[in-house]
């Protein structure tokens, strides 16, 4: 069974007494251009193995393993259990059930693909983990638009912050498109970006984002001030800006990457 219509999901879903659980941050991608769309931006080839994380009713999971993936799905919801027996029989698929933000992504093997819609309340946490994990060489995520904004956000504006430095500090990040409400059933209330990242393999570092957590913890206060509330030296992250020749006004959100790392050199 294809799940490429609202009326066949709907269908479904009333068969196995079932609705969208917003605890779960459910909304059933169905349009199949947009499947095709995440796919082709996954890139994999035939027999690859793909990762994903709420594979919901199947929608994607299915398009995945049609194009030739072999497709392990960690599904929270064990709801669903009899409905997969149905919307996956046949299919390379394996569900894996269990929590992704506990599951163990260091033991996936690396260089590894990775897809997924992902409910929004855990979007940014588990992307964080996926990044952190160096396990994967690509990572393609449905998200909502302003996640995907503050991903690839740009010092000054005003979606950048501590997830544009996170994700930027991992990888290249691209929002590939947009997606409307009405591509999902049942359809959120706010719009969705397709978001692909191409890892670069970095180890953690730690210092560099305690010092980037504490620039952005109080927005509003000069990095100088954010900086010596969390406990720095304040006589040398005035040395650390005049180095730089940056003003003693200046705030966290106007700082590049690299001239964070070139803070965090001069204080410690």
């Amino acid at each position: 069974m294809k799940l490429t219509s609202i009326a066949t999901v709907r269908d479904l879903l009333q068969r196995y007494g079932l609705r969208a659980d917003k605890r779960f941050g459910q909304n059933f991608l169905v349009e199949q251009g947009y499947l095709e769309k995440i796919v082709q931006a996954v890139g994999f080839s035939p027999g690859e193995t793909v990762y994903e994380v709420g594979p919901g009713l199947g929608t994607l999971t299915q398009a995945l393993a049609r194009a030739g993936a072999r497709v392990f799905s960690i599904e929270k919801d064990r709801r669903l259990a009899p409905l997969y027996a149905e919307t996956l029989a046949g299919l390379e698929v394996e569900v894996l059930w269990g929590d992704a933000l506990t599951f163990d992504w260091h033991q996936v093997p690396p260089q590894s693909l990775f897809a997924g819609n992902l409910p929004y309340n855990i979007a940014t946490p588990l992307i964080t983990r996926l990044l952190l994990s160096g396990r994967f060489r690509r990572i393609v995520v449905l998200v909502q638009k302003e996640v995907a904004l503050r991903m690839t956000a740009s010092p000054g504006s005003p979606a950048y912050g501590l997830l544009s430095l996170r994700v930027q500090y991992h990888a290249q990040v691209r929002r590939v498109l947009d997606l409307p409400p009405g591509a999902f059933f049942p359809p959120p209330k706010v719009n969705s970006s397709l978001v692909c990242l191409t890892p670069n393999h970095k180890p953690d570092h730690p210092a560099l984002f305690r010092l980037i957590e504490a620039a952005f913890a109080q927005r509003r206060k000069t990095l100088r001030n954010a900086l010596e509330a969390a406990g720095y030296d304040p006589a040398r992250v005035d040395q650390a800006l005049e180095a730089l020749g940056l003003a003693p006004s200046v705030r966290g959100e106007a700082l590049g990457l690299p001239q964070f790392e070139q803070i965090l050199t001069k204080i410690g």
